[in-house]
């Protein structure tokens, strides 16, 4: 079901937020915000089913900040709730809603673990319409009765299907019956399997559904590799990939492999960095912020940076480890290609991979193009960008510790934190 809109004033949203879309530069809605808008606004509980980059944070963010305006919260009873599964996509949703939020005069508040406790316990107490959560750190709040859903309206579950994956399903349905009765709820997922499709049974209600670019849906603007090498040539390789012009992502199986690739590029002169979860939340800002800044230009990442980051004019990832399942390369791949730009993805496949691959990309609905690639060969260059490294050892100043370590509390009960 969908319905094609020429503009967001036809939606019937509130004229404040069509100003700041204007004022932002966005003058027409994204084929998953035509489609479920008309939806949202009217108060339907709606579930969206579209891939990451598909504009889904303002599908979901405009009707609620229009369903919340004009009403004012109290002290840690926030009236609109927006369930992510990692800090970077709850400070990428908390940013992408602000400028729509002030010019609504409504207050968002973003409570996530690795940061300090009582500052997003002192940030509910002063009052936030809108709040934009991880499920642990969630929890952690309202057990310390710093927080209370009771009077949320709207609630929101971003990439619920992750939220499965980490196993916070447990900790969402507690959430979720914890929100006011009769309230809407829209649920955004890739995909509707491992319990979520429970959720939805439980929590929505005649929910409207709209697929717009599904799970297994590619984009046109995105072209796939697969390149074919040696296990000797795959180090080479991959620092001529990472010295190309431009910012690249590289995905890594695991943080500790990570830290090593990313020490190797920097001894072969490539200005890399790693991201993984065994950093802290400040050190995962602020080497983001390299990278958007280009400080850093080549990413080493684990899955944990799959989803929630967002950066403009990113056109190539590259799958150093190809990811275990199809859903993973999707969510990989949709660090590039997104808001319409193009891109590239390029996964290096050793012999004993090709077969693993091969099964991944066809479940992933992908028609890769296979290259057999060394070092230094010009189709490499010609497929990637990729150049020699300068050799030259360079140094970049690392993020610092925890700037704002947590304050100590009660002992943790949840192991897990994302």
């Amino acid at each position: 079901m969908t319905t094609t809109l020429p503009t967001f004033a036809a939606t019937g949203l509130a004229p404040a937020l069509v100003s700041e879309l204007v004022a932002q530069g966005i003058t027409a809605p994204f084929p998953i915000q035509a489609a479920t808008l008309p939806d949202s606004l009217a108060g339907r509980d709606v579930l969206g089913r579209g891939r990451t980059g598909s504009g889904k944070t303002l599908a979901f963010g405009l009707p609620l900040l229009h369903r919340t305006s004009g009403r004012r919260a109290r002290p840690g009873r926030p009236l609109a709730l927006v369930l992510v599964p990692t800090r970077e996509l709850a400070q990428q949703v908390t940013a992408a809603l602000t400028p729509y939020a002030g010019a609504l005069g409504l207050r968002c508040a973003t409570v996530v673990g690795g940061l300090s406790l009582v500052r997003q316990a002192d940030a509910l107490r002063a009052g936030a319409e809108v709040l934009v959560a991880t499920p642990g750190r969630l929890h952690d709040l309202i057990d310390r009765g710093d927080a209370r859903l009771d009077q949320v309206a709207v609630t929101v579950l971003d990439e619920a299907d992750q939220m499965a994956d980490m196993g916070f399903l447990p900790q969402v349905t507690k959430l979720l019956e914890q929100v006011a009765p009769g309230g809407q709820r829209m649920l955004f997922s890739a995909t509707l399997d491992r319990g979520v499709d429970r959720l939805v049974r439980r929590f929505l209600t005649d929910p409207v559904t709209h697929s717009v670019d599904p799970g297994t849906a590619t984009v046109t603007a995105m072209t796939h590799h697969v390149l074919h090498l040696e296990p000797e040539d795959k180090p080479a390789a991959l620092a001529h990939i990472a010295a190309r012009e431009g910012r690249t992502i590289v995905f890594i199986a695991t943080k500790h492999r990570a830290d090593r690739v990313a020490r190797q590029l920097l001894a072969k002169g490539v200005r890399a960095a790693a991201l993984h979860g065994g950093k802290s939340q400040p050190q995962r800002t602020r080497i983001l912020e390299q990278f958007r800044t280009g400080q850093v230009t080549a990413l080493v990442a684990t899955d944990v940076a799959a989803r929630g980051i967002h950066v403009d004019g990113l056109d190539l990832v590259v799958n150093a480890d190809p990811p275990a399942e199809a859903k993973d390369y999707l969510h990989r791949g949709g660090r590039t290609a997104r808001a319409g730009e193009s891109g590239t993805v390029v996964t290096l496949v050793l012999p004993e991979q090709r077969r693993d691959v091969a099964r991944l990309m066809s479940t992933a609905g992908i028609d890769p193009k296979t290259t057999r690639v060394r070092p230094g060969d010009a189709e490499l260059s010609r497929l990637t960008g990729a150049r020699e490294p300068s050799g030259v050892p360079v140094t970049i100043a690392p993020p610092p510790a925890a700037a704002h370590p947590a304050p100590a509390t009660r002992p943790r009960r949840r192991p897990r934190r994302r």
